[in-house]
């Protein structure tokens, strides 16, 4: 089943404390995540590694959002902002991200690396406007 095809409530999961950790191939495919990722998803370990990152996807998520965040990090770049996310069981809930290419030693790109923590309430709320009217646009386009 594809991550936006799942049961979406308008129940909020919020998280204040800790921070989710996770890693990914090149492609965005999960090769890491820490165990407060999983508690905070809803997934286990095994559900998650190996599979796309758009798995937490929420569908509230505007596409500019994520074309913006490829294109920065491709180029080597980090990424931070804020990204609604969508546990297994449905809920949603907010972190601000920063995202870090991954490179080896002759400086390649191999992956990315994700630290997510809980995002403020107030910036999630500002964010929420602002991608209405980004999803807005992108259907006014198709």
């Amino acid at each position: 089943m594809k991550p936006n095809r799942r049961r979406v409530s308008d129940e909020e999961y919020r998280f204040t404390q800790g921070v989710l950790l996770s890693e990914t191939d090149s492609r965005g495919i999960i090769t890491y995540v820490n165990r407060r990722f999983c508690q905070v998803s809803g997934y286990d370990r095994e559900e998650l590694l190996g599979k796309n990152h758009n798995i937490v996807r929420h569908p509230d998520m505007p596409q500019e959002i994520f074309r913006e965040l490829w294109e920065t990090i491709r180029e080597g770049r980090s990424w931070e902002g804020l990204i609604k996310n969508l546990r297994k069981d449905g809920r949603y809930y907010w972190v601000h991200t920063h995202i870090d290419p991954i490179q080896n030693i002759e400086k390649e790109e191999e992956g990315y690396v994700a630290v997510h923590r809980p995002a403020d309430p107030e910036e999630a709320r500002e964010a929420e406007l602002r991608y209405k009217t980004l999803l807005i646009q992108e259907k006014a386009r198709i």
